[in-house]
């Protein structure tokens, strides 16, 4: 499972790396919610809610169904 969820990943992290970010799986949970961590510029940015349901949960969840969400443990939110 972590070897698909990195794989989709892959596909994001391009897009990141431009803005000198990117995600790292923290834990894939027993009830197939996959936390990970921005990293770089990422942590700190604004639009990393959007670019999380927009860009990183939608390619996770179209490569494999199964995985119900996919949240951040540090959430721009709660560096606030």
């Amino acid at each position: 499972m972590l070897d698909k969820v990195n794989e989709a990943l892959d596909e994001i992290r391009p897009h990141l790396a431009v803005d000198g970010g990117n995600i790292e799986i923290v834990e894939i949970t027993e009830d197939l919610v996959v936390k990970i961590k921005w990293l770089g510029n990422c942590a700190f940015c604004s639009m990393s809610e959007m670019t999380m349901k927009a860009g990183v949960e939608q390619a996770v969840k179209s490569r494999i169904p199964s995985i119900k969400e996919v949240v951040a443990v540090n959430d721009f939110k709660a560096l606030q």
